[in-house]
């Protein structure tokens, strides 16, 4: 299992009214109705896409990522890039915050997924990660050979991964530093010279007037509590993702130089989205005042 980060104490979850509730039924059908029917249909083109093209996967992506555009619009969490996503073969890096990173992510950029293996066995989340070609792995220094071999064998067939450098998820107000493990397989085989990692930023803002920490999920937070917090929101707060621009992985001398170039990139990113919305809200105050 890997370590989670508990630092910090969530936040005291608040009953939900009856409005919010009704806010949970039709949204939690709309979001579950879109999820597992498109699913389903994943699935089945699957069935197709997989003894033609193997690990080469050029329909069902457009399907995963119509689902995760689909969910802001049904949660009305509104969802901005900055930034271009980058074209060039590897892999992007992010900050890691809630369980909405998913969507996030593969709304605006066809991914897959790098993540725990104990994932796979979650009831729902699980299924939908290994239908949309998540990539999963032990956090186990016995198995780390082999792990990079499979990370080296999606990155050769043109995947583009995402991966959570961190290893846990956080409050989202804070990047955690990165470890270098995963970075390692960049610098094999020769892939350095044709590889390249693209460091992105998670910022999320909370609903207005509640904790600024709304939409972090970390600890020992229930995913079914937080979900129905989400869902039951009478006005939402926002996410934006944030492509820096890509490094080039033969400009660096080792993993650690490449990973720690990545959190210096990704922790600015977040300072800079915080300070702005730290400055917003004095601003507010004084022109209240």
């Amino acid at each position: 299992m890997s370590a989670t980060w508990r630092e910090v104490p969530p936040p005291p979850v608040p009953p939900i009214p009856p409005l919010g509730w009704l806010r949970v039924l039709w949204r939690g059908a709309a979001l579950g109705t879109v999820t597992f029917g498109c699913l389903g249909i994943l699935l089945l083109v699957r069935l197709v896409e997989r003894p033609l093209f193997g690990l080469d996967r050029p329909w069902t992506p457009y399907i995963t990522q119509f689902v995760c555009r689909s969910a802001f619009v049904i949660l009305r969490l509104p969802h901005r890039t900055r930034g271009r996503p980058m074209l060039e073969r590897g892999a992007a890096v992010a900050n890691h915050a809630s369980w909405l990173d998913i969507f996030a992510l593969n709304a605006p950029k066809r991914i897959y997924f790098v993540s725990k293996a104990e994932v796979a066995r979650w009831p729902a989340i699980g299924w939908l990660a290994r239908a949309t070609g998540t990539l999963f792995i032990n956090r186990d220094r016995r198995e780390a050979a082999a792990q990079k071999r499979l990370f080296e064998e999606r990155l050769k067939a043109g995947h583009r991964l995402m991966f959570f450098p961190e290893g846990t998820s956080t409050d989202g107000r804070r990047v955690l530093p990165f470890k270098s493990t995963l970075f390692a397989a960049f610098f094999e085989h020769g892939l350095k010279e044709t590889m390249h990692i693209q460091p992105v930023t998670l910022v999320y803002r909370a609903p207005e007037g509640a904790d600024p920490r709304f939409y972090g999920w970390w600890g020992d937070m229930n995913f079914g509590t937080h979900l129905l917090q989400v869902l039951a929101a009478p006005r939402q707060g926002s996410v934006e993702v944030i492509y820096h621009p890509p490094l080039r992985v033969a400009d660096f001398p080792d993993r650690k130089a490449l990973a720690l170039a990545c959190e210096q990139a990704v922790r600015a990113g977040l300072d800079e989205a915080l300070a702005r919305e730290a400055g917003a809200v004095a601003e507010a105050d004084s022109a209240r005042g």
